[in-house]
């Protein structure tokens, strides 16, 4: 498949369609497509072509893909930003956890935020880990059940530096964000004793 027919292909109003094209552009990958994929990252209205494409995209050159990803994190579409920033944590190379800013992790789009915080969360290095928890902390309360759940499972995955932040967040006078930092602090506690239970087995 050419670049020409590969856009072709993403122009149909069919899922399949597009699915297909995006697979057939992930297993067999060309530098000319990489360009292709970014554009319909931004565009695709379906969740499951949408993930197959950032799987192509991590079928090609990274340092290439990367490159091309740090327009899309400026861009003003929110779901070319949002896109751009799975696919930085599927590729999952701590080295690229700079190009995550405090603009996307305070993104006025709770989608773009919350993809941020993901990102942030998997690709954060040891040394940045107490600075990101600030941030985050922040956060808490914000937007609906979803959004919150998502940042209660994204602190979590920091580990041990978040305790003493949630316990501070823990006491405000904003009832919203006490009892997300109490929701999280228990949820951290359960997964921390389910963690020890592996381990003794």
């Amino acid at each position: 498949m050419d670049m020409a027919s590969l856009q072709e292909h993403f122009k149909s109003p069919d899922q399949s369609v597009r699915l297909k094209a995006a697979l057939a552009a992930g297993t067999y990958p060309e530098s000319d497509y990489i360009p292709v994929l970014i554009h319909q990252c931004a565009v695709e209205s379906d969740f499951f072509v949408r993930d197959t494409l950032s799987w192509a995209l991590m079928r090609h050159d990274r340092e290439t893909v990367v490159a091309s990803l740090i327009p899309e994190l400026r861009s003003p579409i929110p779901q070319a930003r949002s896109q751009a920033l799975h696919t930085l944590s599927k590729i999952g190379d701590k080295a690229n956890y700079s190009l995550i800013t405090k603009e996307h992790l305070f993104d006025e789009d709770d989608s773009v935020a919350s993809t941020a915080w993901r990102t942030a969360s998997v690709l954060v290095p040891e040394d940045k880990k107490n600075d990101l928890v600030k941030i985050l902390v922040t956060q808490l309360g914000r937007g609906d059940g979803d959004t919150q759940f998502g940042l209660t499972r994204f602190l979590c995955t920091i580990g041990d530096p978040i305790v003493k932040p949630l316990e501070e967040a823990a006491k405000s006078d904003n009832e919203n964000v006490r009892v997300h930092a109490e929701i999280t602090l228990i949820r951290f506690k359960e997964l921390r004793l389910e963690f020890k239970k592996l381990q003794s087995k």
